[in-house]
C-alpha cells in the first residue's frame, strides 16, 4: 500500500457524501446485514446531518470512512439502559460510528491511520474519550488498539456489535508509538490575527530563491503587486515597505507632520490608542475623541467636534478595531470629511482582504501583508490619493515621497515575502471571500450564543473576521486559550489587553475552512465547558 498517495480529511464536498453512502450501504447492507437493501445502493445514516465523517481518500475515492458525533441520545443509548454508568466518570463523550474501508484498502496501516484521524479530531473538538460498537468479527484488533467493552453485546444474530469506550488521549500515544506513516497529528490551526493560515501556494511562493530588488523581476513584481493593491482598493498610489502595520502608521504620522494645521484621533480600543501614541510621538498637534471600548463612533459627536474647531485639517482613525472587533463606519467618516475638506487617514490592518475597503476618498492609509490577505508578515502597504514628494525633514525610512521616487524600492527589500503576497492576492476572489466570511462568521456566532457567550459586537458594527467573547468571572481566557492550543487551536488571548478584560478571540483572516472553523467552535464550546467545572 502506498500510503504516501493516502490522504484523510473531514469530508465536505457532495461527491465525497456520495460515496460514504455507497460505503455504508455495501458495508451495512450488502456485508453485514444490518439494514433492509434498496434499489438505489446509498445507505444515508439517520443521523447524517449531526455526523462529522472522517474519510481516508486515494485521489478522489473514498477509500475508508468514519462518523463521529456528540448529541445525545447516541445511538448506544438506546441499546444499553443506562450507559452512563459503564463509562468512565466526568468524560467528555463523543460517539464513533460507522467505521467502514473498501475491501481492497483492508490494511493494517488505513484502519489505523483513519482511526488515529479520528483520534485527533476528536482531542481538537474537547472529548476525551469515545464509544463505539465494534463488530464481534474484530473483537481482537479493537483490545490491542485499547478499547474496553462493556455491556453485553448488542443488535442481531446476524449483526452483533460490542459496546465499548477508548481513552483518546491513550489511545493516540498508542499510535504515536506504531509508528504508522501518517499525517501530522494535532497540526495547530491558527485562528489568531497573525500569523495566519496561508494555503500551499503562498507557501510555494515564499519559498523560491530571492532575487534582487534591483533585478527586472523583481521590479516586475513590485509594479504588478501595485496594480493589484489599487485595483482591490480603488487608491490612486501605494508603495510596499519591509516592515510592520506599526511602521506603516509611523510612516502616515509623518506626511500629516507636513500639514499645517491640526488633526482628530479618534479611538474605541487598544488600535486606536495606539494612533494616539504615533501622533504624540511624531509631536502632532490634535483633538482626541474617544469611545467606550468596543462600542461605536457616535458620529453626530464627530461631525459636532469637526465644526467646533475651525483649523482641524485631518482625521485619524482605525477602520477595524481588532482589539475588540468593531468595524467603524468607513463611509460615514469619509463622508463627513469630505463636506468639510479635512484629510481621512486610516488604519486598515485588519480590514483589508476581510471586508471590503474603498479608498477612493482617503487622504493616506495603511494596511499588512499578513492579516486578511492570507500572506506572510513583514510587508506594509500605504495608500495614498494624492501627489506624495520627498522631504529631507523625514527620516528616509520614512519617507512616503522617497519610495515613490525611487520607484517604490529604495532600500533592500524581500522578494520571498513579495512573491507570497503576490500569490495571496491572485487567489484572492473578493467577492466570493467576503460573503463566504460573512455566512461562516454568522454560523459560529450563532454557535457561541446558542452555547451562552457573550460576544462583543454585532451586525454591521462588527468585523465577520473578528470574533470576541467577553468570558464570565468564572471562566479564565487563558486557561481557555491554553486549553484550546493544547488542542490544536490557535486562538488570541495572550495580549495585555485581552486578558485585563478576559477576552477570547477568534479571527478568520487566514485560509480556514469551514470545516476547521466548525471544529474548532465544537472544541471551544465543549472545553469551556471542562474548564469551567
Amino acid at each position: 500500500m502506498q500510503y504516501d498517495r493516502l490522504h484523510f480529511k473531514i469530508a465536505s464536498e457532495t461527491e465525497e457524501f456520495e460515496q460514504i453512502h455507497r460505503l455504508n450501504y455495501r458495508t451495512f447492507v450488502e456485508e453485514i446485514p444490518q439494514h433492509p437493501t434498496n434499489n438505489e445502493k446509498m445507505l444515508v445514516d439517520r443521523f447524517h446531518d449531526e455526523n462529522t465523517y472522517l474519510v481516508c481518500l486515494d485521489g478522489s475515492e473514498v477509500a475508508g470512512m468514519i462518523a463521529m458525533r456528540s448529541g445525545r441520545p447516541f445511538s448506544l443509548d438506546d441499546k444499553v439502559p443506562g450507559l452512563d454508568s459503564y463509562l468512565p466518570s466526568g468524560a467528555s463523550v463523543c460517539e464513533f460510528r460507522l467505521l467502514a474501508v473498501e475491501p481492497s484498502y483492508r490494511k493494517p496501516g488505513v484502519f489505523l491511520n483513519l482511526l488515529k484521524f479520528a483520534v485527533s479530531e476528536g482531542i481538537k473538538m474537547g472529548y476525551n474519550l469515545a464509544i463505539a460498537s465494534g463488530t464481534l468479527r474484530q473483537t481482537r484488533l479493537y483490545s490491542r488498539i485499547g478499547f474496553v467493552p462493556f455491556s453485553s453485546p448488542v443488535g442481531t444474530v446476524e449483526a452483533s456489535y460490542q459496546p465499548m469506550y477508548l481513552t483518546l488521549s491513550a489511545a493516540l500515544e498508542l499510535f504515536d508509538r506504531l509508528g504508522e506513516p501518517c499525517f501530522e497529528a494535532l497540526k495547530a490551526v491558527s485562528f489568531m490575527p497573525g500569523p495566519v493560515e496561508t494555503s500551499a501556494a503562498v507557501q510555494r511562493a515564499v519559498a523560491l530563491p530571492p532575487v534582487s530588488h534591483r533585478s527586472v523581476p523583481f521590479l516586475d513584481m513590485m509594479a504588478d503587486l501595485k496594480s493589484r493593491l489599487t485595483h482591490l482598493t480603488g487608491a490612486e498610489n501605494v508603495e510596499l515597505l519591509l516592515g510592520s502595520g506599526t511602521l506603516g502608521n509611523d510612516v502616515v504620522a509623518a506626511q500629516l507632520k507636513l500639514l499645517k494645521g491640526r488633526g482628530v484621533v479618534l479611538t474605541n480600543g487598544e488600535f486606536g490608542d495606539r494612533l494616539i501614541d504615533h501622533a504624540r510621538r511624531m509631536g502632532l498637534d490634535f483633538e482626541l475623541l474617544s469611545f467606550g471600548w468596543g462600542e461605536s463612533y457616535n458620529l453626530q459627536r464627530v461631525e459636532e467636534l469637526l465644526d467646533s474647531k475651525q483649523d482641524l485639517v485631518w482625521l485619524w482613525s482605525v477602520h477595524c478595531e481588532t482589539s475588540t472587533g468593531i468595524l467603524n463606519d468607513l463611509s460615514g467618516l469619509e463622508k463627513l470629511c469630505s463636506n468639510r475638506g479635512i484629510n481621512l487617514c486610516l488604519d486598515c490592518t485588519s480590514s483589508l482582504g476581510t471586508v471590503e475597503v474603498d479608498l477612493r476618498g482617503a487622504y493616506l492609509a495603511c494596511s499588512v501583508s499578513g492579516k486578511g490577505l492570507a500572506a506572510l508578515p513583514g510587508v506594509s502597504l500605504v495608500f495614498s490619493n494624492h501627489p506624495v514628494s520627498a522631504d529631507c525633514r523625514i527620516p528616509r525610512y520614512l519617507d512616503l515621497g522617497y519610495y515613490r521616487e525611487k520607484g517604490g524600492t529604495p532600500f533592500t527589500h524581500s522578494s520571498n515575502l513579495l512573491a507570497a503576497l503576490r500569490q495571496a492576492l491572485m487567489d484572492l476572489k473578493p467577492c466570493e471571500r467576503f460573503e463566504s466570511l460573512r455566512q461562516v462568521s454568522a454560523g459560529l456566532r450563532e454557535r457561541l450564543l446558542d452555547a451562552g457567550f457573550e460576544l462583543l459586537g454585532s451586525g454591521s458594527n462588527s468585523s465577520p473576521a473578528v470574533i470576541s467573547i467577553l468570558l464570565p468571572k468564572h471562566l479564565s481566557s487563558l486557561d481557555i486559550g491554553e486549553a484550546m492550543e493544547s488542542h490544536g487551536w490557535l486562538l488570541s488571548y495572550r495580549s495585555g489587553y485581552l486578558l485585563e478584560r478576559n477576552i477570547i478571540q477568534i479571527c478568520l483572516m487566514g485560509n480556514v475552512t469551514r470545516e476547521q472553523c466548525q471544529g474548532m467552535v465544537e472544541a471551544f464550546v465543549n472545553l469551556a465547558r471542562i474548564v469551567g467545572h
